[in-house]
Protein backbone atom coordinates (compact mmCIF):
# COMPACT_ATOMS: atom_id res chain seq x y z
CA UNK A 1 0.00 0.00 0.00
CA UNK A 2 1.47 3.35 -1.03
CA UNK A 3 1.06 6.71 0.67
CA UNK A 4 -1.33 7.82 -2.03
CA UNK A 5 -3.56 4.74 -1.90
CA UNK A 6 -6.99 5.51 -0.50
CA UNK A 7 -7.93 3.38 2.48
CA UNK A 8 -11.53 2.38 3.03
CA UNK A 9 -14.20 2.33 5.69
CA UNK A 10 -13.64 4.49 8.75
CA UNK A 11 -10.00 4.96 7.71
CA UNK A 12 -10.80 6.63 4.37
CA UNK A 13 -9.80 10.16 5.46
CA UNK A 14 -6.48 9.17 7.07
CA UNK A 15 -4.19 10.12 4.22
CA UNK A 16 -0.55 9.13 4.32
CA UNK A 17 -0.96 7.12 7.54
CA UNK A 18 -0.80 3.55 6.21
CA UNK A 19 1.50 2.33 9.00
CA UNK A 20 -0.82 3.77 11.66
CA UNK A 21 -3.91 2.25 10.02
CA UNK A 22 -2.23 -1.17 9.89
CA UNK A 23 -1.42 -0.95 13.61
CA UNK A 24 -4.95 0.04 14.56
CA UNK A 25 -6.59 -2.53 12.29
CA UNK A 26 -4.42 -5.21 13.88
CA UNK A 27 -5.58 -4.12 17.33
CA UNK A 28 -9.24 -4.14 16.22
CA UNK A 29 -8.90 -7.65 14.77
CA UNK A 30 -7.14 -8.91 17.87
CA UNK A 31 -9.83 -7.40 20.06
CA UNK A 32 -12.58 -9.14 18.10
CA UNK A 33 -10.71 -12.44 18.34
CA UNK A 34 -10.21 -12.11 22.10
CA UNK A 35 -6.44 -11.63 21.84
CA UNK A 36 -5.68 -9.71 25.03
CA UNK A 37 -2.19 -8.85 23.81
CA UNK A 38 -3.50 -7.01 20.73
CA UNK A 39 -5.42 -4.38 22.67
CA UNK A 40 -4.64 -2.03 25.51
CA UNK A 41 -6.95 0.10 27.61
CA UNK A 42 -5.13 3.41 26.99
CA UNK A 43 -3.75 4.89 23.77
CA UNK A 44 -1.93 8.13 23.02
CA UNK A 45 -2.16 9.44 19.45
CA UNK A 46 0.44 12.08 18.60
CA UNK A 47 1.32 13.94 15.43
CA UNK A 48 1.89 17.43 14.04
CA UNK A 49 -1.09 19.79 13.75
CA UNK A 50 -3.34 18.80 10.87
CA UNK A 51 -1.90 15.29 10.52
CA UNK A 52 -5.26 13.75 11.40
CA UNK A 53 -4.70 12.44 14.92
CA UNK A 54 -8.26 13.32 16.01
CA UNK A 55 -9.69 11.65 12.90
CA UNK A 56 -7.56 8.60 13.61
CA UNK A 57 -8.85 8.45 17.19
CA UNK A 58 -12.47 8.71 16.06
CA UNK A 59 -11.95 6.08 13.38
CA UNK A 60 -10.35 3.74 15.91
CA UNK A 61 -13.26 4.22 18.31
CA UNK A 62 -15.74 3.43 15.53
CA UNK A 63 -13.78 0.37 14.37
CA UNK A 64 -13.65 -1.03 17.91
CA UNK A 65 -17.44 -0.83 18.14
CA UNK A 66 -18.28 -1.88 14.58
CA UNK A 67 -19.32 -5.55 14.16
CA UNK A 68 -17.46 -5.51 10.83
CA UNK A 69 -14.24 -3.93 12.10
CA UNK A 70 -14.83 -0.41 10.79
CA UNK A 71 -16.92 -0.64 7.61
CA UNK A 72 -17.75 3.07 7.75
CA UNK A 73 -21.32 2.52 6.56
CA UNK A 74 -23.27 0.86 9.38
CA UNK A 75 -25.18 2.76 12.05
CA UNK A 76 -22.50 1.96 14.63
CA UNK A 77 -19.77 3.56 12.53
CA UNK A 78 -21.72 6.66 11.59
CA UNK A 79 -22.90 7.36 15.14
CA UNK A 80 -19.45 6.70 16.62
CA UNK A 81 -17.76 9.04 14.15
CA UNK A 82 -20.30 11.80 14.78
CA UNK A 83 -20.29 11.49 18.57
CA UNK A 84 -23.87 10.20 18.76
CA UNK A 85 -22.99 6.65 19.86
CA UNK A 86 -23.90 6.04 23.53
CA UNK A 87 -20.66 4.14 24.17
CA UNK A 88 -18.30 6.63 22.48
CA UNK A 89 -17.53 9.92 24.20
CA UNK A 90 -15.76 12.58 22.12
CA UNK A 91 -14.16 15.46 24.03
CA UNK A 92 -12.80 18.55 22.30
CA UNK A 93 -12.54 21.61 24.49
CA UNK A 94 -13.35 25.08 23.25
CA UNK A 95 -11.62 26.51 26.31
CA UNK A 96 -7.92 27.05 26.97
CA UNK A 97 -7.75 24.01 29.24
CA UNK A 98 -9.62 20.92 30.43
CA UNK A 99 -10.14 21.24 34.18
CA UNK A 100 -10.43 18.71 36.96
CA UNK A 101 -14.25 18.82 37.10
CA UNK A 102 -14.58 17.89 33.44
CA UNK A 103 -12.02 15.09 33.84
CA UNK A 104 -13.91 13.72 36.85
CA UNK A 105 -17.08 13.58 34.74
CA UNK A 106 -15.15 11.58 32.14
CA UNK A 107 -13.77 9.24 34.81
CA UNK A 108 -17.31 8.54 36.06
CA UNK A 109 -18.36 7.85 32.49
CA UNK A 110 -15.38 5.51 32.04
CA UNK A 111 -16.49 3.43 35.00
CA UNK A 112 -19.83 2.59 33.34
CA UNK A 113 -20.39 -0.60 31.40
CA UNK A 114 -21.09 -0.17 27.67
CA UNK A 115 -24.76 -0.28 26.76
CA UNK A 116 -24.71 -1.41 23.12
CA UNK A 117 -21.18 -2.34 22.08
CA UNK A 118 -18.07 -4.09 23.33
CA UNK A 119 -16.34 -1.06 24.81
CA UNK A 120 -16.86 2.22 26.56
CA UNK A 121 -14.52 4.42 24.48
CA UNK A 122 -13.47 7.92 25.56
CA UNK A 123 -11.64 10.06 23.01
CA UNK A 124 -9.96 13.21 24.39
CA UNK A 125 -8.84 15.24 21.37
CA UNK A 126 -6.97 17.88 23.39
CA UNK A 127 -5.24 15.82 26.07
CA UNK A 128 -2.39 18.34 26.08
CA UNK A 129 -4.83 20.88 27.56
CA UNK A 130 -5.63 18.81 30.65
CA UNK A 131 -4.58 20.70 33.75
CA UNK A 132 -2.26 19.21 36.38
CA UNK A 133 -5.16 18.51 38.75
CA UNK A 134 -7.12 17.03 35.86
CA UNK A 135 -4.22 14.71 35.05
CA UNK A 136 -4.15 13.53 38.66
CA UNK A 137 -7.86 12.69 38.43
CA UNK A 138 -7.34 10.86 35.12
CA UNK A 139 -4.36 8.85 36.31
CA UNK A 140 -6.28 6.56 38.67
CA UNK A 141 -8.77 5.63 35.93
CA UNK A 142 -5.93 4.74 33.57
CA UNK A 143 -4.00 2.86 36.26
CA UNK A 144 -7.04 0.83 37.34
CA UNK A 145 -9.29 0.76 34.26
CA UNK A 146 -12.74 -0.76 34.05
CA UNK A 147 -12.51 -4.05 32.13
CA UNK A 148 -14.32 -2.80 29.00
CA UNK A 149 -13.12 0.81 28.90
CA UNK A 150 -10.69 2.27 26.35
CA UNK A 151 -9.10 5.72 26.65
CA UNK A 152 -7.83 7.38 23.47
CA UNK A 153 -5.87 10.57 24.14
CA UNK A 154 -4.60 12.96 21.44
CA UNK A 155 -1.77 15.50 21.67
CA UNK A 156 0.79 17.12 19.33
CA UNK A 157 3.70 15.27 21.01
CA UNK A 158 4.08 12.78 23.84
CA UNK A 159 5.93 15.44 25.85
CA UNK A 160 2.75 17.53 25.88
CA UNK A 161 1.14 14.94 28.16
CA UNK A 162 2.32 14.49 31.74
CA UNK A 163 4.79 11.63 32.15
CA UNK A 164 2.63 9.58 34.51
CA UNK A 165 -0.16 9.49 31.91
CA UNK A 166 1.90 8.87 28.77
CA UNK A 167 3.91 6.08 30.41
CA UNK A 168 0.68 4.10 30.83
CA UNK A 169 -0.49 4.55 27.23
CA UNK A 170 0.39 2.75 24.03
CA UNK A 171 1.70 5.45 21.72
CA UNK A 172 0.78 5.84 18.04
CA UNK A 173 2.62 8.54 16.11
CA UNK A 174 1.17 10.06 12.96
CA UNK A 175 3.38 11.69 10.35
CA UNK A 176 2.87 14.77 8.19
CA UNK A 177 1.00 13.63 5.06
CA UNK A 178 2.38 14.38 1.61
CA UNK A 179 0.88 17.25 -0.35
CA UNK A 180 -0.10 14.87 -3.14
CA UNK A 181 -2.08 12.71 -0.70
CA UNK A 182 -3.89 15.76 0.71
CA UNK A 183 -4.72 17.01 -2.79
CA UNK A 184 -6.16 13.63 -3.67
CA UNK A 185 -8.31 13.68 -0.52
CA UNK A 186 -9.65 17.16 -1.31
CA UNK A 187 -10.64 16.07 -4.81
CA UNK A 188 -12.17 12.77 -3.69
CA UNK A 189 -13.95 13.84 -0.52
CA UNK A 190 -14.77 17.51 -1.16
CA UNK A 191 -14.97 17.69 -4.94
CA UNK A 192 -12.31 20.41 -5.14
CA UNK A 193 -10.92 21.38 -8.54
CA UNK A 194 -7.57 19.56 -9.07
CA UNK A 195 -5.50 22.73 -9.53
CA UNK A 196 -7.00 24.39 -6.46
CA UNK A 197 -6.55 21.17 -4.48
CA UNK A 198 -2.85 21.01 -5.37
CA UNK A 199 -2.39 24.68 -4.43
CA UNK A 200 -4.17 24.31 -1.07
CA UNK A 201 -2.26 21.12 -0.23
CA UNK A 202 1.09 22.78 -1.02
CA UNK A 203 0.60 25.96 0.98
CA UNK A 204 -1.04 24.14 3.94
CA UNK A 205 2.27 22.34 4.60
CA UNK A 206 0.75 19.03 5.61
CA UNK A 207 -2.18 20.45 7.63
CA UNK A 208 -5.29 18.72 6.25
CA UNK A 209 -7.80 21.02 7.97
CA UNK A 210 -5.99 24.13 6.78
CA UNK A 211 -5.83 22.78 3.22
CA UNK A 212 -9.57 22.11 3.26
CA UNK A 213 -10.32 25.61 4.56
CA UNK A 214 -8.16 27.22 1.87
CA UNK A 215 -9.69 25.07 -0.87
CA UNK A 216 -13.28 25.74 0.14
CA UNK A 217 -13.15 29.33 1.39
CA UNK A 218 -12.16 32.27 -0.79
CA UNK A 219 -12.02 34.54 2.28
CA UNK A 220 -9.39 32.28 3.84
CA UNK A 221 -7.29 32.52 0.68
CA UNK A 222 -7.64 36.32 0.68
CA UNK A 223 -6.58 36.55 4.35
CA UNK A 224 -3.52 34.46 3.53
CA UNK A 225 -2.59 36.81 0.68
CA UNK A 226 -2.87 39.78 3.03
CA UNK A 227 -0.46 38.14 5.48
CA UNK A 228 2.06 37.33 2.74
CA UNK A 229 2.00 40.98 1.65
CA UNK A 230 3.01 42.16 5.13
CA UNK A 231 6.81 41.72 4.96
CA UNK A 232 7.12 44.10 2.02
CA UNK A 233 5.13 46.81 3.82
CA UNK A 234 7.04 46.92 7.12
CA UNK A 235 9.14 49.91 6.13
CA UNK A 236 8.62 52.24 9.09
CA UNK A 237 7.68 52.28 12.76
CA UNK A 238 4.18 53.43 11.92
CA UNK A 239 3.73 50.73 9.30
CA UNK A 240 4.83 48.05 11.78
CA UNK A 241 2.42 49.23 14.47
CA UNK A 242 -0.43 49.55 11.96
CA UNK A 243 0.23 46.02 10.69
CA UNK A 244 0.14 44.61 14.23
CA UNK A 245 -3.13 46.39 15.00
CA UNK A 246 -4.69 45.21 11.73
CA UNK A 247 -3.75 41.59 12.38
CA UNK A 248 -5.14 41.59 15.92
CA UNK A 249 -8.36 43.32 14.85
CA UNK A 250 -8.82 40.82 12.02
CA UNK A 251 -8.25 37.88 14.38
CA UNK A 252 -10.72 39.32 16.87
CA UNK A 253 -13.32 39.87 14.16
CA UNK A 254 -12.81 36.33 12.85
CA UNK A 255 -13.35 34.89 16.34
CA UNK A 256 -16.44 37.05 16.85
CA UNK A 257 -17.91 35.91 13.55
CA UNK A 258 -17.55 32.28 14.61
CA UNK A 259 -18.91 32.76 18.14
CA UNK A 260 -21.68 35.37 17.78
CA UNK A 261 -24.49 33.02 16.79
CA UNK A 262 -23.25 30.24 19.07
CA UNK A 263 -23.01 32.60 22.07
CA UNK A 264 -26.55 33.85 21.54
CA UNK A 265 -27.95 30.33 21.20
CA UNK A 266 -26.15 29.12 24.34
CA UNK A 267 -27.42 32.10 26.34
CA UNK A 268 -30.99 31.56 25.13
CA UNK A 269 -30.86 27.85 25.97
CA UNK A 270 -29.48 28.57 29.44
CA UNK A 271 -32.13 31.22 30.10
CA UNK A 272 -34.85 28.75 29.11
CA UNK A 273 -33.32 26.03 31.29
CA UNK A 274 -33.19 28.42 34.25
CA UNK A 275 -36.86 29.23 33.82
CA UNK A 276 -36.71 32.93 32.96
CA UNK A 277 -40.19 34.32 32.52
CA UNK A 278 -41.32 36.76 29.87
CA UNK A 279 -41.65 39.39 32.59
CA UNK A 280 -37.97 39.19 33.34
CA UNK A 281 -38.12 37.38 36.70
CA UNK A 282 -34.81 35.70 37.43
CA UNK A 283 -34.59 32.56 39.56
CA UNK A 284 -32.12 32.33 42.40
CA UNK A 285 -28.53 31.61 41.30
CA UNK A 286 -29.36 32.58 37.72
CA UNK A 287 -26.79 35.37 37.74
CA UNK A 288 -24.02 32.98 38.78
CA UNK A 289 -24.91 30.57 35.97
CA UNK A 290 -24.99 33.37 33.41
CA UNK A 291 -21.66 34.66 34.70
CA UNK A 292 -20.10 31.22 34.31
CA UNK A 293 -21.41 30.97 30.75
CA UNK A 294 -20.06 34.43 29.96
CA UNK A 295 -16.63 33.45 31.28
CA UNK A 296 -16.65 30.27 29.16
CA UNK A 297 -17.66 32.21 26.05
CA UNK A 298 -14.90 34.78 26.61
CA UNK A 299 -12.35 31.97 27.02
CA UNK A 300 -13.56 30.39 23.78
CA UNK A 301 -13.29 33.70 21.92
CA UNK A 302 -9.78 34.17 23.29
CA UNK A 303 -8.74 30.74 22.07
CA UNK A 304 -10.21 31.35 18.61
CA UNK A 305 -8.44 34.71 18.41
CA UNK A 306 -5.17 33.05 19.37
CA UNK A 307 -5.75 30.31 16.79
CA UNK A 308 -6.29 32.97 14.10
CA UNK A 309 -3.06 34.74 15.09
CA UNK A 310 -1.26 31.41 15.06
CA UNK A 311 -2.28 30.96 11.43
CA UNK A 312 -0.75 34.38 10.69
CA UNK A 313 2.50 33.24 12.31
CA UNK A 314 2.44 30.02 10.31
CA UNK A 315 2.08 31.93 7.02
CA UNK A 316 4.90 34.31 7.99
CA UNK A 317 7.12 31.37 8.90
CA UNK A 318 6.53 29.83 5.48
CA UNK A 319 7.35 33.18 3.82
CA UNK A 320 10.69 33.60 5.58
CA UNK A 321 11.45 29.93 5.06
CA UNK A 322 11.14 30.63 1.33
CA UNK A 323 13.38 33.70 1.71
CA UNK A 324 16.03 31.51 3.33
CA UNK A 325 15.69 28.93 0.53
CA UNK A 326 16.46 31.62 -2.04
CA UNK A 327 19.33 33.09 0.00
CA UNK A 328 21.04 29.74 0.49
CA UNK A 329 20.26 28.39 -2.99
CA UNK A 330 18.94 25.26 -1.29
CA UNK A 331 17.00 24.25 -4.37
CA UNK A 332 13.86 23.31 -2.44
CA UNK A 333 10.42 24.10 -3.84
CA UNK A 334 8.96 27.39 -2.64
CA UNK A 335 5.83 27.06 -0.55
CA UNK A 336 4.61 30.49 -1.62
CA UNK A 337 5.69 30.46 -5.25
CA UNK A 338 2.87 32.84 -6.23
CA UNK A 339 4.64 35.68 -4.35
CA UNK A 340 8.07 34.70 -5.62
CA UNK A 341 8.95 38.26 -6.69
CA UNK A 342 8.41 39.58 -3.16
CA UNK A 343 10.39 36.70 -1.68
CA UNK A 344 13.29 37.32 -4.05
CA UNK A 345 13.29 41.07 -3.36
CA UNK A 346 13.57 40.53 0.39
CA UNK A 347 16.10 37.72 -0.05
CA UNK A 348 18.46 39.90 -2.07
CA UNK A 349 18.12 42.83 0.31
CA UNK A 350 18.94 40.96 3.51
CA UNK A 351 21.26 38.24 4.77
CA UNK A 352 20.56 34.64 5.83
CA UNK A 353 21.45 35.59 9.41
CA UNK A 354 18.80 38.32 9.37
CA UNK A 355 16.22 35.85 8.04
CA UNK A 356 17.02 33.34 10.77
CA UNK A 357 16.63 36.15 13.32
CA UNK A 358 13.20 36.93 11.90
CA UNK A 359 12.18 33.28 12.10
CA UNK A 360 13.32 33.29 15.74
CA UNK A 361 11.18 36.38 16.34
CA UNK A 362 8.11 34.57 14.97
CA UNK A 363 8.79 31.65 17.31
CA UNK A 364 9.19 34.07 20.23
CA UNK A 365 5.83 35.68 19.37
CA UNK A 366 4.12 32.29 19.34
CA UNK A 367 5.59 31.51 22.75
CA UNK A 368 4.46 34.90 24.07
CA UNK A 369 0.89 34.29 22.91
CA UNK A 370 0.88 30.87 24.56
CA UNK A 371 1.94 32.44 27.84
CA UNK A 372 -0.92 34.97 27.70
CA UNK A 373 1.03 38.07 26.68
CA UNK A 374 -1.44 40.65 25.34
CA UNK A 375 -1.91 39.84 21.63
CA UNK A 376 -1.36 43.44 20.47
CA UNK A 377 1.86 43.74 22.46
CA UNK A 378 3.18 40.43 21.12
CA UNK A 379 2.31 41.30 17.52
CA UNK A 380 3.80 44.81 17.77
CA UNK A 381 7.08 43.33 19.01
CA UNK A 382 7.04 40.86 16.12
CA UNK A 383 6.30 43.41 13.40
CA UNK A 384 9.10 45.65 14.68
CA UNK A 385 11.49 42.69 14.55
CA UNK A 386 10.42 41.79 11.02
CA UNK A 387 10.68 45.38 9.84
CA UNK A 388 14.05 46.05 11.45
CA UNK A 389 16.77 46.79 8.85
CA UNK A 390 19.16 43.87 8.30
Amino acid sequence: MTASTATSGVWADLVGQDRVVETLERAVRGSAEGNRHAMTHAWLFTGPPGSGRSNAARAFAAALQCPFGGCGECNTCTTALSGAHPDVTLVRTEQLSIGVDEVRDLVRRAAMSPTLSRYQVLVVEDADRITERGADALLKSIEEPAPRTVWVLCAPTADDVVATIRSRCRQVELSTPRASAIAELLQRRDGVDPELARFAARVAQGHIGRARALARNADARQRRQQVLALPGRLTSLGACLDAASTMVEAATAEAAQVTAELDAREKAELSEALGFTTRGARPRNAQAALRDLDDQQKARAKRLQRDALDRVLTELTSFYRDVLVVQTAAGAELINAEVGDSITAIATGTTPDATVARLDAILACRTALETNVAPLLAMEALMLSLGRPA
